[in-house]
Protein backbone atom coordinates (compact mmCIF):
# COMPACT_ATOMS: atom_id res chain seq x y z
CA UNK A 1 0.00 0.00 0.00
CA UNK A 2 1.56 3.27 -1.30
CA UNK A 3 0.55 6.83 0.74
CA UNK A 4 -1.30 7.99 -2.23
CA UNK A 5 -3.97 5.66 -1.58
CA UNK A 6 -4.05 6.11 2.07
CA UNK A 7 -6.25 8.56 3.95
CA UNK A 8 -6.62 9.97 7.02
CA UNK A 9 -8.52 12.78 9.01
CA UNK A 10 -10.13 14.27 11.94
CA UNK A 11 -13.59 13.49 12.92
CA UNK A 12 -15.45 15.38 15.74
CA UNK A 13 -18.56 13.72 17.43
CA UNK A 14 -20.70 16.28 18.58
CA UNK A 15 -24.48 16.59 20.27
CA UNK A 16 -26.21 17.06 23.54
CA UNK A 17 -24.95 15.61 26.44
CA UNK A 18 -26.16 11.52 27.04
CA UNK A 19 -27.02 11.65 23.17
CA UNK A 20 -24.18 8.27 22.88
CA UNK A 21 -21.35 9.67 21.83
CA UNK A 22 -18.69 8.05 23.73
CA UNK A 23 -20.95 4.99 23.25
CA UNK A 24 -20.19 5.63 19.26
CA UNK A 25 -16.22 6.08 20.17
CA UNK A 26 -16.28 2.89 21.74
CA UNK A 27 -18.07 0.91 18.70
CA UNK A 28 -16.16 2.71 16.25
CA UNK A 29 -12.97 2.15 17.77
CA UNK A 30 -13.87 -1.58 18.62
CA UNK A 31 -12.41 -1.19 22.01
CA UNK A 32 -13.32 0.91 25.20
CA UNK A 33 -11.40 4.49 25.29
CA UNK A 34 -13.97 6.92 26.67
CA UNK A 35 -15.95 6.77 29.39
CA UNK A 36 -19.91 5.62 29.31
CA UNK A 37 -22.22 6.24 31.91
CA UNK A 38 -25.74 7.04 32.35
CA UNK A 39 -25.05 10.85 34.33
CA UNK A 40 -24.66 13.61 31.63
CA UNK A 41 -21.35 15.18 31.09
CA UNK A 42 -18.94 12.69 31.52
CA UNK A 43 -16.81 13.20 28.91
CA UNK A 44 -14.70 15.71 30.63
CA UNK A 45 -11.58 16.08 28.07
CA UNK A 46 -11.49 15.06 24.13
CA UNK A 47 -10.41 12.08 24.10
CA UNK A 48 -9.32 10.53 20.81
CA UNK A 49 -9.68 7.25 19.10
CA UNK A 50 -8.10 5.54 16.59
CA UNK A 51 -10.05 3.12 13.68
CA UNK A 52 -9.17 1.63 10.39
CA UNK A 53 -11.40 1.85 7.68
CA UNK A 54 -9.79 0.24 4.90
CA UNK A 55 -6.80 2.35 3.62
CA UNK A 56 -8.78 5.15 5.77
CA UNK A 57 -7.35 5.82 9.19
CA UNK A 58 -10.33 7.87 11.23
CA UNK A 59 -9.08 9.60 14.13
CA UNK A 60 -12.36 10.36 16.19
CA UNK A 61 -12.41 13.28 19.05
CA UNK A 62 -15.22 12.51 21.46
CA UNK A 63 -15.99 15.84 22.69
CA UNK A 64 -17.91 17.25 25.77
CA UNK A 65 -21.72 17.05 25.71
CA UNK A 66 -22.92 20.65 24.18
CA UNK A 67 -24.92 22.24 26.94
CA UNK A 68 -25.61 25.65 28.26
CA UNK A 69 -22.34 26.02 30.93
CA UNK A 70 -22.76 27.16 34.61
CA UNK A 71 -19.12 26.60 36.33
CA UNK A 72 -16.07 27.18 35.34
CA UNK A 73 -15.51 23.69 34.36
CA UNK A 74 -18.43 23.57 32.37
CA UNK A 75 -17.31 26.30 30.21
CA UNK A 76 -13.78 24.86 29.76
CA UNK A 77 -15.65 21.43 28.54
CA UNK A 78 -18.04 23.54 26.15
CA UNK A 79 -14.95 25.30 24.79
CA UNK A 80 -13.13 21.98 24.63
CA UNK A 81 -15.99 20.60 22.17
CA UNK A 82 -16.11 23.30 19.94
CA UNK A 83 -12.52 23.59 19.20
CA UNK A 84 -13.07 19.57 18.42
CA UNK A 85 -15.46 20.47 16.11
CA UNK A 86 -13.61 23.80 14.62
CA UNK A 87 -10.54 21.79 14.43
CA UNK A 88 -12.01 18.30 12.56
CA UNK A 89 -12.05 17.43 8.75
CA UNK A 90 -15.28 15.95 8.98
CA UNK A 91 -18.24 16.68 11.97
CA UNK A 92 -20.90 14.11 13.02
CA UNK A 93 -24.02 15.28 15.35
CA UNK A 94 -25.50 12.93 17.32
CA UNK A 95 -29.11 13.28 18.14
CA UNK A 96 -31.52 10.96 20.06
CA UNK A 97 -34.59 10.01 17.81
CA UNK A 98 -37.06 9.78 20.77
CA UNK A 99 -36.08 13.46 21.38
CA UNK A 100 -35.56 14.63 18.38
CA UNK A 101 -34.91 18.90 17.38
CA UNK A 102 -34.64 20.15 20.60
CA UNK A 103 -33.75 23.53 21.58
CA UNK A 104 -29.81 21.85 22.27
CA UNK A 105 -29.40 20.67 18.59
CA UNK A 106 -31.07 23.72 17.31
CA UNK A 107 -28.79 26.04 19.25
CA UNK A 108 -25.95 23.47 18.31
CA UNK A 109 -26.99 23.59 14.97
CA UNK A 110 -26.44 27.21 15.12
CA UNK A 111 -22.96 27.10 16.23
CA UNK A 112 -22.00 24.38 13.38
CA UNK A 113 -22.92 27.75 10.82
CA UNK A 114 -20.96 29.97 12.86
CA UNK A 115 -17.94 27.95 13.67
CA UNK A 116 -17.53 24.99 11.43
CA UNK A 117 -18.86 26.37 8.54
CA UNK A 118 -16.64 24.74 6.04
CA UNK A 119 -16.04 20.90 7.76
CA UNK A 120 -18.66 18.31 5.91
CA UNK A 121 -21.38 17.51 8.39
CA UNK A 122 -23.13 14.06 8.90
CA UNK A 123 -26.20 13.69 11.07
CA UNK A 124 -26.13 9.93 13.03
CA UNK A 125 -30.02 9.96 14.68
CA UNK A 126 -29.00 7.55 17.40
CA UNK A 127 -31.23 5.14 19.73
CA UNK A 128 -33.55 4.45 16.61
CA UNK A 129 -35.32 1.14 18.51
CA UNK A 130 -36.92 3.62 20.73
CA UNK A 131 -39.41 5.04 18.06
CA UNK A 132 -41.49 4.24 15.46
CA UNK A 133 -40.19 4.14 10.99
CA UNK A 134 -42.21 6.84 10.56
CA UNK A 135 -41.34 8.81 13.21
CA UNK A 136 -37.53 8.64 11.95
CA UNK A 137 -38.92 9.59 7.90
CA UNK A 138 -40.39 12.74 9.98
CA UNK A 139 -37.57 13.42 11.80
CA UNK A 140 -34.77 12.96 8.92
CA UNK A 141 -36.48 15.05 7.13
CA UNK A 142 -37.16 18.16 9.28
CA UNK A 143 -33.40 18.01 10.20
CA UNK A 144 -32.14 18.31 6.52
CA UNK A 145 -34.44 21.56 6.08
CA UNK A 146 -33.02 22.62 8.83
CA UNK A 147 -29.40 22.41 7.98
CA UNK A 148 -27.83 21.17 4.81
CA UNK A 149 -26.08 17.74 5.78
CA UNK A 150 -23.74 16.06 4.06
CA UNK A 151 -25.39 12.62 5.06
CA UNK A 152 -27.77 10.99 7.82
CA UNK A 153 -27.43 7.71 9.06
CA UNK A 154 -29.81 5.70 11.74
CA UNK A 155 -27.83 3.93 14.14
CA UNK A 156 -27.83 2.22 17.39
CA UNK A 157 -24.38 3.26 18.82
CA UNK A 158 -25.44 0.38 21.97
CA UNK A 159 -26.10 -2.35 19.64
CA UNK A 160 -24.05 -1.66 16.22
CA UNK A 161 -26.61 -0.88 13.66
CA UNK A 162 -25.91 1.50 10.98
CA UNK A 163 -22.43 2.28 12.50
CA UNK A 164 -20.13 0.34 9.67
CA UNK A 165 -22.21 2.17 6.96
CA UNK A 166 -21.05 5.41 8.75
CA UNK A 167 -17.57 4.67 9.24
CA UNK A 168 -17.55 3.52 5.51
CA UNK A 169 -18.81 7.03 4.07
CA UNK A 170 -16.14 8.64 6.87
CA UNK A 171 -13.38 7.14 5.42
CA UNK A 172 -14.56 8.38 2.04
CA UNK A 173 -14.64 11.83 3.40
CA UNK A 174 -11.53 12.41 5.34
CA UNK A 175 -8.67 13.85 3.03
CA UNK A 176 -6.19 12.05 1.09
CA UNK A 177 -2.17 11.54 3.12
CA UNK A 178 -0.33 9.52 5.51
CA UNK A 179 -1.27 8.53 8.65
CA UNK A 180 -1.11 9.74 11.83
CA UNK A 181 -0.93 7.39 13.78
CA UNK A 182 0.79 3.23 13.65
CA UNK A 183 -2.19 1.10 12.43
CA UNK A 184 -2.80 -0.85 15.49
CA UNK A 185 -3.06 2.28 18.00
CA UNK A 186 -6.30 2.40 19.23
CA UNK A 187 -6.12 6.06 21.45
CA UNK A 188 -3.67 8.86 21.51
CA UNK A 189 -4.53 9.93 24.97
CA UNK A 190 -1.86 8.83 27.68
CA UNK A 191 -2.05 5.23 29.89
CA UNK A 192 -2.25 8.07 32.62
CA UNK A 193 -5.29 9.76 31.45
CA UNK A 194 -7.03 6.84 30.81
CA UNK A 195 -6.70 4.84 33.57
CA UNK A 196 -7.88 7.81 35.77
CA UNK A 197 -10.65 8.31 33.08
CA UNK A 198 -11.51 4.48 33.85
CA UNK A 199 -11.79 4.87 37.57
CA UNK A 200 -13.74 8.27 37.39
CA UNK A 201 -16.37 6.27 35.75
CA UNK A 202 -16.33 3.60 38.37
CA UNK A 203 -17.07 5.95 41.05
CA UNK A 204 -20.12 8.21 38.52
CA UNK A 205 -21.82 4.56 38.46
CA UNK A 206 -21.37 3.93 42.40
CA UNK A 207 -22.34 7.53 43.06
CA UNK A 208 -25.28 9.96 42.84
CA UNK A 209 -26.40 13.79 42.12
CA UNK A 210 -23.83 16.75 42.00
CA UNK A 211 -20.64 14.42 43.54
CA UNK A 212 -19.93 13.01 40.35
CA UNK A 213 -19.25 16.60 39.07
CA UNK A 214 -17.21 17.52 41.99
CA UNK A 215 -14.77 15.17 42.25
CA UNK A 216 -11.76 13.94 39.92
CA UNK A 217 -9.23 11.20 39.66
CA UNK A 218 -5.27 11.80 38.85
CA UNK A 219 -2.62 8.84 38.32
CA UNK A 220 0.22 10.25 40.06
CA UNK A 221 1.92 7.24 39.71
CA UNK A 222 2.93 4.65 37.51
CA UNK A 223 5.04 1.40 37.72
CA UNK A 224 5.79 -1.57 35.18
CA UNK A 225 7.35 -3.83 37.39
CA UNK A 226 9.86 -6.94 36.43
CA UNK A 227 7.10 -9.57 36.93
CA UNK A 228 5.07 -7.83 34.49
CA UNK A 229 2.58 -6.51 36.23
CA UNK A 230 1.76 -2.52 36.55
CA UNK A 231 1.79 -0.74 40.10
CA UNK A 232 -0.87 2.90 39.59
CA UNK A 233 -1.34 5.09 42.23
CA UNK A 234 -4.15 7.28 41.93
CA UNK A 235 -5.89 9.71 43.71
CA UNK A 236 -9.64 10.85 44.03
CA UNK A 237 -9.90 15.04 44.58
CA UNK A 238 -13.58 15.99 46.38
CA UNK A 239 -13.92 19.74 47.47
CA UNK A 240 -15.41 18.89 50.55
CA UNK A 241 -14.86 16.55 53.84
CA UNK A 242 -18.64 15.36 53.75
CA UNK A 243 -17.79 14.16 50.12
CA UNK A 244 -14.54 12.25 50.96
CA UNK A 245 -16.91 10.20 53.54
CA UNK A 246 -19.15 9.35 51.18
CA UNK A 247 -16.30 8.09 48.32
CA UNK A 248 -14.83 6.55 51.19
CA UNK A 249 -18.43 4.66 52.30
CA UNK A 250 -18.89 2.47 55.56
CA UNK A 251 -15.40 0.88 56.47
CA UNK A 252 -13.84 2.06 52.77
CA UNK A 253 -16.57 -0.19 51.16
CA UNK A 254 -17.08 2.15 48.37
CA UNK A 255 -13.66 3.02 46.95
CA UNK A 256 -12.86 -0.78 47.69
CA UNK A 257 -15.48 -1.81 45.68
CA UNK A 258 -14.49 0.96 42.71
CA UNK A 259 -10.86 0.12 42.82
CA UNK A 260 -11.57 -3.41 42.52
CA UNK A 261 -13.70 -2.81 39.27
CA UNK A 262 -11.76 -0.24 37.85
CA UNK A 263 -8.81 -3.09 38.63
CA UNK A 264 -10.42 -5.45 36.85
CA UNK A 265 -11.12 -3.22 33.87
CA UNK A 266 -7.48 -1.80 33.32
CA UNK A 267 -5.78 -5.77 33.70
CA UNK A 268 -8.52 -6.54 30.47
CA UNK A 269 -7.36 -2.72 28.88
CA UNK A 270 -3.91 -3.44 29.17
CA UNK A 271 -3.57 -7.33 29.11
CA UNK A 272 -1.47 -7.66 32.31
CA UNK A 273 -1.83 -8.16 35.99
CA UNK A 274 -2.27 -4.53 38.07
CA UNK A 275 -2.32 -3.49 41.64
CA UNK A 276 -4.28 -0.58 41.78
CA UNK A 277 -3.84 1.97 45.04
CA UNK A 278 -6.57 4.43 45.54
CA UNK A 279 -6.47 7.79 48.14
CA UNK A 280 -9.42 10.31 48.39
CA UNK A 281 -7.94 13.79 49.40
CA UNK A 282 -10.00 16.75 50.56
CA UNK A 283 -9.08 19.66 47.73
CA UNK A 284 -11.61 22.62 48.18
CA UNK A 285 -10.71 24.43 45.35
CA UNK A 286 -9.58 21.60 42.91
CA UNK A 287 -12.19 23.20 39.72
CA UNK A 288 -10.48 26.64 40.25
CA UNK A 289 -6.84 25.26 39.87
CA UNK A 290 -5.43 25.04 36.41
CA UNK A 291 -2.89 21.84 37.07
CA UNK A 292 -6.62 20.00 37.56
CA UNK A 293 -7.82 21.49 34.47
CA UNK A 294 -4.52 20.46 32.38
CA UNK A 295 -4.72 16.80 34.06
CA UNK A 296 -8.41 16.70 32.41
CA UNK A 297 -7.14 18.14 29.06
CA UNK A 298 -8.81 21.06 29.28
CA UNK A 299 -7.89 24.88 29.05
CA UNK A 300 -8.10 26.59 32.24
CA UNK A 301 -8.17 29.86 30.41
CA UNK A 302 -11.64 28.71 28.68
CA UNK A 303 -13.53 28.55 31.33
CA UNK A 304 -13.25 32.13 31.87
CA UNK A 305 -13.58 33.64 35.41
CA UNK A 306 -15.37 31.59 38.13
Amino acid sequence: MTDQTKRAGFIALIGEPNAGKSTLLNRMVGAKVSIVTHKVQTTRARIRGVAMEGAAQLVFVDTPGLFRPRRRLDRAMVAAAWSGAADADVVVLLIEAHRGLTEGVEAILAGLEARAPDAPVLLAVNKIDRVQAEVLLALTQKMNDRYPFAGTFLISAEKGHGVADLRADLAELVPEGPWFYPEDQIADAPLRSIAAEITREKLTLRLHQELPYQLTVETEGWEDRPDGSTRIDQVIYVVRDGHKGIVLGNKGETTKAVGKASRLELEEFLGHRVHLFLQVKVRPNWLDEAERFDAMGLDFKDGGTA
